[in-house]
């Protein structure tokens, strides 16, 4: 049965698209063929930048969905937010701001512990730092750029995930894509998740480094593909690697599954690789105490030789971090040009993360990190169970705050964000090129600061707009919210 309904809706979706490029080529014909007839105004000699599949893409199917993405808001990403309504007078290739906001359910942001609207330790201390050292430094971090707010954050992150230093960069994509050719260039090995970021794949190809895929989070495939290029060597020459890292995240951002960190850790020591872990979407966000997956999954973190994690979700601010050894925190500090070059963290920025990992470790006086990391685990746990009862296909292992309901199908795409929006409930779709073209998908993530009844509101209106899209693939549960709702304390 479920095997004929993934069959089914493989068949539909790609019909869908099938048709939509059809008709896509068609207008495409008969705009070239008008064409012919009017006066040629381009500028000769020069070559049109914008051509190929990417342009066809975005002129014959994105722009017909846009207006399901960019939404911009007018307030903080706090559980609730105000979103600034649109209008476009030429079929979605512009659009206008309109003076209206409508307050919908954030169910988008990367407030895992809601430290991104007001925090009353976090906002007056970012307050005073930014009275006493301004908005920005002006200056890379090894000219004028170090101030002892950026120190400090060093070391207090290396101690919240249990290395020895720790390094700080303005941007968390840079973070990945300016420090893996750092670490690794011509002569080198880099095996990589299937699923890993973008960030994670430029820094790959930037670095000059061989680079090979393992399937995604198959401890069983990386040792397969780390035993034959072991065996190999370098292409031609077949010499031995110069150095392996294999590279990993904590959580799976389109995913929302769990590193299968142990397993892979085995893996890298028995072939003697080193363990780059991307904790974007797990640190502060998953383990007891918020230490991310070697936390929560018992793995100790000197087995992982480079952590790499970023400031957007957990801590409400910007800019990443790499943690590791004093000798490969000395060497990105002399090498890496993000940190030679690129501006340094903002003074506010950087204490607004100083503030939260001490309220996360309970160095502010309160209790308040505890009941954050219980509040986001409880959450996501019962709002993953509850999709799934009500018959949506959801991706992902329990305690992860990102859940993925497919959606497959391209007309579900704007169907299912417009009437959620309509609801007052503001959703993420995400779709090709940043997922599989057969794999679209509504990504949800869950916030310490959503209340039990923003929950129930939430997943009364996903579960009627399910039902009027037709994405619950699997057959529901008899309702039973009521008795979950019972079981579990109500988070503030």
């Amino acid at each position: 049965m479920v095997r004929r309904l993934r069959h089914t809706t493989a068949l539909t979706t790609l019909f869908s698209y099938g048709l939509l490029f059809a008709f896509g080529q068609l207008r495409d014909f008969f705009r070239k063929l008008l064409d012919c007839f009017k006066p040629n105004n381009d500028v000769k000699g020069y070559a049109p930048i914008c051509v190929g599949l990417e342009d066809f893409f975005v002129r014959r199917l994105y722009l017909r969905v846009q207006d399901c993405f960019g939404r911009p808001i007018a307030s903080a990403p706090d559980s609730w937010f105000d979103v600034v309504e649109r209008i476009s007078n030429d079929n979605n290739k512009t659009f206008q701001r309109t003076s209206n906001t409508t307050r919908c359910l954030n169910l988008t942001s990367y407030n895992y512990l809601g430290f991104a609207a007001a925090d009353e330790y976090c906002i007056p201390r970012v307050v005073e730092s930014l009275k006493k050292y301004s908005a920005s430094t002006c200056s890379a971090r090894v000219d004028g750029g170090t101030t002892k707010l950026h120190t400090e954050l060093e070391g207090l992150v290396a101690r919240f995930v249990g290395k020895p230093a720790a390094v700080l960069f303005g941007m968390g994509y840079v973070t990945n894509s300016a420090t893996i050719p750092c670490l690794i260039g011509k002569g080198g090995l880099i095996i990589s998740d299937s699923l890993n970021h973008n960030s994670i794949v430029n820094g790959a190809r930037g670095s000059d480094a061989t680079v090979r895929v393992f399937q995604h989070n198959s401890p069983a495939h990386l040792e397969k593909v780390l035993r034959e290029q072991v065996a190999g060597g370098q292409p031609r020459t077949r010499r031995a690697w110069k150095k392996i890292i294999v590279i990993v995240e904590g959580i799976y951002s389109m995913e929302g599954e769990l590193c299968k960190l142990p397993e892979i850790i085995a893996v890298c020591k028995k072939y003697k690789a080193y363990t780059y872990l991307d904790e974007a979407h797990s640190i502060g966000a998953v383990g007891r105490s918020g230490r991310g997956v070697c936390e929560l999954l018992g793995v100790d973190p000197a087995d992982v030789d480079i952590m790499m994690g970023t400031f957007t979700k957990s801590f409400g601010s910007c800019g990443g971090y790499i943690a590791a050894s004093k000798e490969i925190i000395q060497h990105l500090k002399q090498s890496c040009p993000a940190h030679l070059y690129a501006t340094s963290m903002s003074p506010p920025a950087v204490q607004q993360v100083i503030s939260a990992i001490k309220v996360i470790l309970g160095e502010d006086g309160s209790n308040r990190g505890a009941q954050k990391l219980a509040c986001i685990r409880e959450n996501s746990n019962f709002f993953r169970s509850e999709l799934k009862k009500m018959g949506f296909e959801v991706l992902g292992d329990n305690d992860s705050p990102v859940m993925p309901i497919m959606l497959y199908n391209p007309a579900k795409i704007p169907a299912f964000s417009r009437e959620c929006f309509r609801q007052k409930v503001a959703v993420i779709t995400v779709a090709f090129p940043v997922t599989p073209l057969l794999l679209a998908r509504a990504r949800i993530c869950i916030s310490a600061s959503h209340t039990r009844e923003d929950l129930m509101k939430a997943l009364d209106v996903i579960s009627r707009v399910g039902d009027l899209v037709g994405i619950k693939y699997f057959p529901a549960e008899p309702p039973k919210i009521a008795e979950a709702d019972a079981e579990i304390t109500s988070c503030p």
